[in-house]
């Protein structure tokens, strides 16, 4: 039987359950060789970055030869012209793309938010009519959900649609903004709200269909290769046909869509930020100060160690989610489930995963682009050295499919809806250890990663239940307290995961797995400084009164210093990756 979602807080998870990024099969390796030979020969032969409002024929050019290799078709089932990957290899697919610059928004539009929405929802005779074209990129697709007053809150959106006396067609009326591919798209997936419906639906508009005009490419701090428009419809016929899903399903449509572009943007992020520390790897061996290469310096050592340390952790939860959702697929499907309900029921249930990995993958990247840039110095702040694209590109992950924050908010709120409202997630059972818990760490020993994970599941119960019985429902507006929560509940999940990776690595006796343990060790060496800091953050926002000596007497228990040599240790990673000359892990 596959995991539930979130069941990591409640239970321990054995580590031959996990599948781990070393396992990946030959076809699988094949696919992402193949991917980056495309990137490689494709986008950093280019000679200028891509400018979306110039360079239109060139970015479809490319989406066009990245469907001849079937790129374009990774999640439509074969009998619609796709490939049908499962879950966890499209995952990859967004690591190896990353490379491509603004390119990867562009195809990433076009494989998931642009198609998905037809793949989970559509009618056999709406998948007959589009998804072959969506493979071949004769169609270009996009998704239109955001507005200029209903971003985050997106059901607050203002586009209509009202039936025409006919009864016949569907008049679109609105204006969407931030429209990726919106500048050559041919299909839209539109969400708009039929009469005065209080939720919104979804809609398969063909530009062909009139009623349809574009603003001009918005210029953008990054991702300029990637067109972004605004799109208005004005009495947009679209024939009643075209409705997705049933009347009133777009709210829904658009959130489970948003959990697999959320843990999708967490695989680019992490494949982004391998391409930064190869960067900086290389030009470290190179750049000579004081006489001698920059990457003997400690400081240098210590950059390079930490983006590979992020790296390697957030890639151990990816791909456990990821695998993790496949098998839920399939567990859905044995039960008798329908064959278009079980992927959507999948994601469903590791939203809170998704939405943990969304903040982890982004805010990784972010660190890693900034250190290159930093380790490359001036020249890192000049195009020549291509550096300072990533560094710009990467600014938007942590603003789209949400931002970081609603994120956060998102993840610990979903906890508490399955804890507290659909009874899915008994964090009241968990909590009940807590007594002979106590007896067992009062006198606690040199931290240990099995321990640290016991004890951040601990220490999160303590606080998000004193949190709760303080502010009960007046939490919610505590946005800071919710948020601290988050961080530590995602530290529990990545930390679970990379242990139990390395658990599973030290079984099959992996050949570099000594440097593996050291990322471990450092790993968790600076997650407890973060959960804790992250505890008393929490603890001290809360109303006085609160018991907050003996919860900041807990936290001091519960997170107790990981005995190694930070400097060494960062040493040894970093001296591993400038042997190997690039991140071989």
């Amino acid at each position: 039987m596959a995991l539930s979602g979130a069941s990591f807080l409640t239970s321990s998870t054995p580590f031959n359950t996990v599948f781990i990024p070393e396992e990946w099969n030959e076809e699988q390796l094949m696919i992402k060789e193949t991917i980056n030979d495309f990137v490689v020969k494709e986008i950093h032969s280019l000679d200028h970055e891509p400018d979306a409002s110039k360079d239109q024929a060139l970015i479809i050019n490319l989406l066009e030869k990245a469907a001849e290799l079937g790129l374009c078709g990774l999640s439509i089932a074969p009998e619609y012209g796709g490939m049908g990957l499962d879950f966890n290899t499209g995952l990859l697919f967004g690591e190896a793309v990353a490379p491509g610059f603004s390119f990867a928004t562009t195809i990433g539009a076009q494989t998931s938010i642009g198609s998905l929405p037809i793949v989970y929802y559509g009618n056999d005779a709406q998948k007959q009519k589009y998804l072959p074209k969506i493979a071949t990129a004769e169609y270009k697709a996009a998704y239109a959900l955001t507005e200029p007053d209903a971003g985050s809150d997106a059901n607050a959106g203002k586009t209509k649609a009202v039936l025409n006396a006919e009864g016949t067609h569907y008049l679109l009326n609105g204006q969407k903004m931030w429209i990726t591919n919106g500048g050559f798209a041919d299909i839209f997936i539109v969400f708009a709200k039929i009469d005065n419906d209080e939720n919104l639906s979804a809609f398969i508009v063909e530009k062909a269909f009139g009623g349809i005009s574009l603003g001009s490419e918005e210029k953008k701090l990054g991702i300029k290769g990637s067109s972004t428009v605004q799109v208005f419809f004005n009495d947009c016929p679209v024939p009643v046909e075209n409705l997705l899903a049933a009347r009133g399903d777009g709210f829904k449509i658009a959130l489970n869509i948003l959990n697999s572009g959320r843990i999708k943007l967490a695989a680019g992020s992490i494949g982004g930020a391998k391409f930064a520390l190869n960067k900086s790897i290389t030009y470290a061996k190179e750049r000579k100060q004081f006489g001698k290469a920059i990457a003997e310096f400690g400081a240098i050592k210590h950059k390079l160690a930490e983006i590979a340390r992020l790296t390697f952790a957030t890639e151990s939860a990816i791909y456990r989610a990821g695998k993790n959702i496949d098998e839920k697929e399939q567990e859905f499907l044995a039960a008798g489930v329908d064959k278009n309900e079980v992927k959507l029921k999948a994601l469903r249930e590791y939203a809170i995963e998704c939405a943990i990995l969304k903040v982890y993958g982004s805010e990784a990247l972010a660190y890693a682009v900034d250190e290159a840039v930093q380790i490359y110095g001036g020249m890192g702040y000049s195009v020549e050295a291509g550096v300072e694209m990533g560094y710009r590109d990467a600014r938007i992950t942590r603003i789209y499919e949400g931002t970081n924050e609603i994120n956060r908010m998102l993840s610990f709120g979903e906890l508490m809806k399955r804890a507290f409202q659909t009874k899915e997630v008994d964090l009241k059972k968990a909590a009940k250890k807590m007594p002979w818990f106590f007896a067992k760490r009062i006198i606690s020993s040199p931290a240990t990663p099995e321990h640290t994970i016991e004890n951040f599941k601990a220490l999160f119960l303590i606080i998000a239940g004193a949190a709760g019985d303080k502010l009960k429902l007046k939490l919610v507006d505590e946005q800071e307290i919710i948020m601290d929560l988050a961080d530590i509940l995602g530290e529990i999940y990545v930390c679970e995961s990379l242990l139990l990776r390395l658990q599973k690595l030290s079984a099959k006796n992996d050949a570099h797995l000594a440097v593996k343990k050291e990322l471990l060790n450092i790993h968790f060496y600076e997650a407890i400084a973060k959960v804790r800091k992250k505890a008393l953050n929490a603890i001290d926002s809360l109303p006085s009164g609160s018991s907050q000596p003996f919860l900041k007497w807990a936290t001091k228990r519960l997170t107790p210093q990981f005995a190694i040599n930070p400097k060494d240790t960062r040493r040894a990673i970093a001296d591993y990756l400038i042997g190997q000359g690039a991140y071989t892990l």
